[in-house]
């Protein structure tokens, strides 16, 4: 039996917790973590604390600012430009007081030349997001389609951030001709709402704070613009955000299992099919809001 190192003449089976020496009753301190010796029980446990997470700090690891990780945004902001170069060599003027032209009337989106007169011209569901009005329409949505797509796209892949665009943008056309089918609709916007809504369902599921990041703050303020400002399409807007959470819930929920991947592109191909049957079934109604060109 061991004796205590201070006490040779007394046996004990308790040994101090910190440094092993046997220690009798009499020079036993009780600690949260057990008995100690006197000199043991004179130190103080050595806290070791945790760095103070930085939202920041979190927020810029979750930025890939390597160009080469954000292509399809890089594709897309060229080809709406693109087109808007056609646009103006066809009748838009730079300013946006001419709004007309070839390809703007073949491609806007419009109720009636959709589903009414005989008319099935699908694709203006389509081609109408890749439209602007003006210069400053192309430039303030290319501009946060790059702040919005540079952060999203690294974060969750080339395909997955093209099917969410796309099924936004569709998503977008829905939502425009529900509330004005008989209001010519053109812009990205749409489609752009849907990548930051996206964006804010990814963010959240990786502990990013929402607010601190300006997340939130970024949405609120263009649903502010898009309820204050005339002519801006709030059907648009509202689908392509809707669509946009939806389908970032499906990458949050499913895009890092391997068995269920293919789960993100179904949802996604679902809600795209499901907006061009509701477009294609309130694009010969009437809407809720009165005419005028629609951005």
């Amino acid at each position: 039996m061991p004796v205590c190192y201070r006490h040779s003449s007394r046996e004990t089976g308790v040994s101090c917790s910190n440094c092993g020496r046997p220690i009798c009753p009499d020079c036993m301190t009780p600690t949260s973590v057990g008995m100690r010796c006197p000199e043991c029980a004179g130190d103080r446990t050595k806290v070791v604390r945790l760095p103070r997470r930085d939202p920041s700090a979190a927020f810029q690891n979750f930025v890939a600012h390597d160009p080469r990780t954000w292509a399809v945004t890089h594709w897309l902001m060229a080809i709406n430009t693109l087109v808007f170069l056609f646009e103006v060599a066809t009748g838009v003027t730079l300013l946006g007081n001419n709004v007309s032209g070839t390809v703007y009337e073949h491609g806007v989106l419009f109720g009636p030349s959709i589903s009414g007169y005989g008319s099935h011209q699908y694709w203006r569901l389509i081609t109408s997001g890749f439209l602007h009005e003006s210069l400053i329409h192309i430039g303030l949505n290319m501009w946060v389609l790059w702040s919005v797509g540079r952060l999203l796209e690294p974060a969750i892949g080339k395909v997955y951030f093209a099917a969410i665009y796309f099924a936004a943008l569709l998503a977008g056309s829905f939502g425009a001709l529900l509330l004005t089918p008989d209001t010519p609709t053109l812009g990205a916007s749409g489609a752009i709402f849907g990548v930051m809504g996206a964006l804010i369902m990814v963010a959240h599921a990786r502990h990013l704070p929402l607010w601190s990041t300006g997340l939130i703050p970024t949405l609120l303020i263009n649903f502010v613009f898009t309820l204050a400002v005339p002519h801006v399409s709030i059907g648009g807007h509202a689908g392509g955000v809707l669509a946009g959470l939806a389908t970032g819930w499906l990458v949050t929920e499913y895009g890092e299992k391997r068995d269920k991947r293919s789960y993100v592109l179904a949802g996604c191909a679902v809600i795209a099919i499901l907006s061009v049957v509701g477009a294609i079934a309130v694009a010969g109604g009437h809407g809720l809001f009165p005419n005028g060109t629609q951005i």
